[in-house]
C-alpha cells in the first residue's frame, strides 16, 4: 500500500473490527442465539460470566489494521501483550482459520461461531485468558510484561522479520516491559528484524487509571524519544490514519494507539475492565442493553449462515 489508504481497504478493515468486536461480546455472554436470530432470552446467557471486555476493541483495531497492511508479508508476526483480552484474539484466530488448524471444531462458519462462543470460559472449553491451547502462545495471558522482550528475541538474527507488538498501558508499568524498551539501543541493526511497538493507551488498568494515560502528550513523546524511538499517535477510530501511520518509513517508530477503555460497550460502562453488564441473566433491563449492544454491530451485514463471512 502506498500514498493513501483506499476506501475499499478501509471498509474491509472496519468490517473486520466490527465482526471481531461482536464475536468478543458473544463469547463473553452467550450460550445460545449466537447470531441474534431472535430476541435474546435469559436462558441464552451463560450462568457465570468470566472474561475481559475493556481491551478487546483496541486489540481488534490493531490486529485488523496490521493484518491488512502486512497481508503480503510472510515474515510479519503479531505479538499480543494483554492476553487477558482473549476473546478478541480468539475471534481473529477463528476468522483467519488459524484456530481451525489446531481445533477442527473451530470451523469458519456458523457452527464454528457457536463452538467458540459457547465454549469460551466454559467447562472443558477455552480459558478467559490466552493459554497454551491458543496457537502461538508462549506465556499465560495474564502474565503481563514480556511481550516486547519476546519480540526482540524473535527478531534476533532474523533481519527478514517484522514484528508488531501490542503493549497495554498498564502492562508498560511493569518493570520488565519498561526495561525492555532499552533493547532498541542494544539490538537495532541490519542483522536483526524490525520491531514495531504499539502502546494501547486506553487509560485504565483493572481498578485505577494508568500512569501513562495521565501524562501529557509532550511527556509521552519525550519518554518515547528518550528510549530512541519516534512517537506516532493514532486515534483508534481513524482507520485511514492508522494505515497512513504504518506507511511512515521511520527507523524506530513507536505507535501510541489512543482509545477509550471498553469502547463500543454500553455508554455508562466505557471504562469497564472485565464484564460491563454483570446480570443480564436475571435483570431484564441489562438483557435489553446487551441485545442493543450486540445489535449495534449489525452482524447480519458481516456474516451469513449460508454464505459465511461477508468481508
Amino acid at each position: 500500500m502506498s500514498g493513501h489508504a483506499d476506501i475499499a481497504t478501509i471498509d474491509k478493515i472496519n468490517k473486520r473490527i466490527r465482526l471481531c468486536d461482536y464475536l468478543a461480546v458473544a463469547q463473553l455472554y452467550l450460550r445460545d442465539d449466537f447470531l441474534l436470530e431472535r430476541p435474546l432470552e435469559t436462558t441464552d446467557i451463560k450462568p457465570r460470566l468470566l472474561g475481559h471486555w475493556g481491551t478487546c476493541h483496541g486489540i481488534n483495531v490493531a490486529y485488523a489494521n496490521l493484518k491488512s497492511y502486512f497481508a503480503d508479508d510472510p515474515n510479519y508476526t503479531f505479538v499480543l501483550g494483554p492476553g487477558h483480552g482473549f476473546p478478541a484474539l480468539q475471534a481473529n484466530l477463528w476468522l483467519d482459520g488459524e484456530l481451525e488448524k489446531v481445533d477442527p471444531r473451530a470451523t469458519v462458519d456458523a457452527a464454528g461461531i457457536e463452538y467458540i462462543c459457547k465454549n469460551f470460559s466454559w467447562p472443558d472449553g477455552f480459558p478467559s485468558h490466552a493459554s497454551p491451547y491458543t496457537p502461538g502462545i508462549i506465556t499465560e495471558g495474564g502474565e503481563l510484561g514480556y511481550a516486547l522482550a519476546n519480540a526482540y528475541g524473535m527478531a534476533l538474527g532474523h533481519p527478514e522479520k517484522t514484528i508488531a507488538v501490542l503493549i497495554g498501558d498498564g502492562e508498560l508499568e511493569t518493570a520488565t516491559a519498561l526495561d525492555s524498551l532499552n533493547l532498541r539501543n542494544l539490538l537495532a541493526g541490519p542483522s536483526n528484524g524490525k520491531i514495531l511497538p504499539i502502546l494501547h493507551l486506553n487509560g485504565y488498568k483493572i481498578s485505577a487509571p494508568t500512569i501513562y494515560a495521565r501524562k501529557s502528550e509532550r511527556e509521552m513523546n519525550e519518554l518515547v524519544r528518550g528510549f530512541g524511538f519516534t512517537p506516532i499517535w493514532i486515534d483508534s477510530e481513524d482507520t485511514e490514519g492508522f494505515q497512513l501511520a504504518l506507511e511512515k518509513k521511520l527507523e524506530a517508530p513507536f505507535y501510541i494507539l489512543a482509545s477509550e477503555k471498553g469502547y463500543g460497550g454500553p455508554n455508562r460502562h466505557h471504562v469497564a475492565h472485565q464484564i460491563p453488564l454483570k446480570n443480564p441473566a436475571t435483570d431484564k433491563t441489562e438483557l435489553q442493553e446487551l441485545e442493543d449492544w450486540l445489535k449495534s454491530y449489525h452482524v447480519e451485514e458481516l456474516f451469513d449462515k449460508e454464505k459465511g463471512v461477508l468481508l
